[in-house]
C-alpha cells in the first residue's frame, strides 16, 4: 500500500549531516563553567570520595587543573574555598588572605585568560555550617547581608571577574551591588543563585566542602522544591536588585523551573548541574548500568534545550571534548 501523505519528519533524519544541519539546540564550550574546590596547604590533590574524579586542590597544584581545562576548551571556573579555620561569623570568607582570595591572585597572575567566578557564601567558613550570621538558632537575614556583601567585595578586590551570591538571603543582590558600586567595581557582574532549592542533590558537595549544617537544615532560606511560581518571584527580585545573570539550581530535576525563568526574563540564565547529579552518573556508570559518555552528552544537551545559556557542571571538560569531537 502507498500512503498518500506529504509530511514525513523522518526525511530530515536520514543522514548525520542532515541531522546536524537541522538541529534546534547547538552548544558551545564557551557556555560551560567548571566548579572546583580550593583548600589550604601545599601539594594537595585530594580526591573527594563521594565525587570520583573531583578533587580538593591547594593553590600550588592548580596549574594541573587549569592546564587540563584549557586543553579541553573550558575557560571559565566557579571557585569554592575550603578554609583551615572556621568561626561563628565566617570571617575567613572576606579575609584578604583567605583561600579564595589567594587562589584568585594566583590565577590572575599566571593564568590570566581564565574567567573567574566566585561563590559568595558563608557555609564553608562558619563553624555552624549555615549560610549566614546566627541570632540564636535562626539565620539572621539582615545581619548576614553585611558580611555577604563584604565577602563579594573582597573577591572583587582579589581579582574576581564575577561574583555569585548563593546564600539565599533576601536583599543580598542589592546589598552586594551597592557595595561593589560604591567601591568602583561597577563592571563586576553578579550571577544570582535566584532559584536555589533546598535539595538532597547537594549531598556530595557538603562532603566536598565540609559545609553540612551542624544543626537543623537550610529550609528557612533555600527554596521548597514543591514550588515553581516562587522561583519566578525570586528571579524577579534578583532582576530588580541588579543581578546580571539569573541561576536555577539544581539542574535535571528542575528543568521546568529553568524553562519558566528563561521564558519570563531577558537576562542570561545559568543552570547548575550539582554534585548529586554528577555522582549519580558516576555511580551508574561504575555499576555498568549506563554509558557515562552518552549520558553526559545527552543530559548536557537537554539542559541547554530547556533554556540554559550557561551550564555550570563538574563534567565541563568532558562535555567540551564531546563538542570538539562533534558528538554533541
Amino acid at each position: 500500500m502507498i500512503y498518500n501523505f506529504k509530511d514525513r519528519p523522518r526525511r530530515l533524519r536520514t543522514s548525520e549531516t542532515l541531522r546536524r544541519m537541522v538541529r534546534e539546540t547547538r552548544i558551545s564550550s564557551d557556555s560551560l563553567v567548571y566548579p572546583f574546590f580550593v583548600t589550604e596547604g601545599t601539594g594537595v590533590k585530594e580526591e573527594i570520595p563521594s565525587m570520583p574524579g573531583q578533587y580538593r586542590w591547594s593553590v600550588d597544584r592548580l596549574p594541573e587543573l587549569l592546564d587540563e581545562l584549557g586543553e579541553s576548551g573550558v575557560g571559565s571556573v566557579l571557585i569554592f574555598g575550603i578554609p583551615d579555620k572556621k568561626d561563628d561569623i565566617g570571617s575567613g570568607a572576606w579575609d584578604e588572605n583567605g583561600i579564595v582570595q589567594k587562589a584568585l591572585k594566583f590565577i590572575k597572575r599566571d593564568f590570566k585568560d581564565f574567567y573567574c567566578i566566585t561563590d559568595v557564601c558563608l557555609c564553608e567558613y562558619t563553624s555552624h555550617g549555615h549560610c549566614g550570621i546566627l541570632s540564636g538558632d535562626y539565620v539572621d537575614n539582615d545581619k548576614s547581608l553585611e558580611v555577604i556583601s563584604k565577602t563579594a567585595l573582597s573577591h572583587a578586590e582579589a581579582g574576581a571577574d564575577m561574583v555569585a551570591p548563593s546564600d539565599m538571603m533576601d536583599g543580598r543582590i542589592f546589598a552586594v551591588r551597592s557595595l561593589l558600586d560604591s567601591n568602583r567595581f561597577v563592571n563586576i557582574p553578579i550571577m544570582a543563585y535566584s532559584a536555589k532549592y533546598s535539595s538532597a542533590f547537594y549531598g556530595p558537595f557538603r562532603d566536598a566542602a565540609d559545609s553540612a549544617p551542624a544543626f537543623g537544615d537550610r529550609k528557612t532560606y533555600q527554596m521548597d522544591f514543591h514550588n515553581a511560581k516562587e522561583a519566578l518571584f525570586e528571579a524577579k527580585l534578583d532582576d530588580l536588585e541588579g543581578a546580571d545573570i539569573l541561576m536555577v539550581k539544581p539542574g535535571l530535576a528542575y528543568l521546568d523551573v529553568l524553562k519558566s525563568v528563561k521564558s519570563r526574563f531577558d537576562k542570561p540564565v545559568a543552570l547548575y548541574s550539582v554534585s548529586g547529579e554528577y555522582s549519580m552518573i558516576k555511580a551508574g556508570a561504575r555499576l555498568g548500568y549506563i554509558d557515562e559518555t552518552d549520558i553526559v552528552g545527552e543530559t548536557a544537551v537537554c539542559m541547554f534545550r530547556a533554556g540554559a545559556d550557561i551550564l555550570i557542571t563538574y563534567y565541563a571538560p568532558e562535555i567540551a571534548r564531546l563538542i570538539k569531537k562533534g558528538v554533541i
